[in-house]
């Protein structure tokens, strides 16, 4: 049955979506989310009975979205660079529509994250390694893990949103590869 034949479904989507919005807009109170998803705090309760459970649904569901946007990237089929860059672009544009999970510090379950993202994230990162686009000095799973800490502080100094989405990915992208070193004239 789908998710839009199912009212169980439905409303734990429909408090989800609400809970998003609100707690990417600042602190929300589980009463809050409720009063703006049309239920009662019984029946947000009944759902998710803590706030650490709605946020573990919220990072559960973060992650659903990642995963597909990162298999609809073409990460194969791209150059390393254009493929940080997309990957750039997919997680700060969802990661920005969950940011309470950044501020919060609230990650999916380790194992599922690695299952369903671990191998073209690390693939991409062999594969630049291995054609001389990034250092070989480091890992993947070390470069990775840079890369993750570039991202997370981009969200937390809301530069997606100061730049726009596609501007942010394209800077953080260039600041990932190029470092922080200014541009002489003659690159730019």
């Amino acid at each position: 049955m789908s998710a839009s034949g199912n009212p169980h479904l439905k409303t734990s989507g429909a408090i989800l979506e609400t809970a998003a919005r609100l707690l990417a807009e600042g602190d929300a109170s589980m009463v809050e989310i409720a009063a703006a998803a049309g239920v009662g705090r019984a029946t947000l309760y009944r759902h998710y009975p803590t706030r650490e459970a709605l946020l573990a649904a919220l990072a559960e569901q973060a992650l659903d979205e990642i995963a597909e946007r990162v298999a609809d990237a073409g990460l194969e089929h791209t150059t390393v660079v254009e493929g940080i860059e997309r990957l750039a672009r997919v997680f700060l544009t969802v990661t920005d529509r969950y940011v309470v999970l950044v501020r919060e510090r609230v990650k999916a379950d380790p194992g599922e994250a690695e299952r369903r993202l671990g191998g073209p994230l690390r693939t991409l990162f062999e594969r630049g390694i291995r054609d001389g686009v990034l250092r070989s000095d480091l890992g993947p799973q070390a470069q990775l893990q840079l890369f993750g800490s570039v991202i997370t502080g981009a969200l937390q100094a809301g530069l997606q949103r100061e730049l726009g989405i596609e501007e942010a990915a394209a800077t953080l992208a260039s600041f990932f590869l190029e470092g922080a070193r200014p541009r002489r004239r003659s690159e730019e």
